[in-house]
């Protein structure tokens, strides 16, 4: 009588756990990852300005610590009557960074 019967369909806390990792991961376990392996990021910004990265931390509101980002965007020089100039891909470095 010691053993417990479980009924039919019901999945104990372990199967589940187990069953959520491999069909569902977390959303921001995604944000973990990269943390855990200290790999880069690329990240893409509203004023479409991209990152490239090494993110150091991160939270449950995409908040994000970078180190040695590197930014890159385009920029079109202003031209003079009427010449169609080409854009300039620019970038530069920040060494530490908080990204809200």
């Amino acid at each position: 009588m010691g053993l417990l019967k479980k009924r039919r369909g019901e999945t104990i806390p372990e199967q589940l756990q187990t069953r959520e990792e491999k069909v569902n991961p977390r959303p921001l376990s995604v944000l973990a990852q990269p943390v855990k392996n200290n790999t880069q990021v690329p990240i893409s910004c509203h004023n479409n300005r991209k990152l490239l990265d090494a993110m150091k931390a991160s939270d449950g509101h995409c908040n994000m610590v970078l180190e040695n980002a590197k930014e890159r965007w385009a920029e079109v020089s202003k031209g003079g009557k009427g010449k169609k100039s080409k854009p300039v891909n620019k970038d530069r470095c920040i060494a530490k960074m908080f990204l809200c």
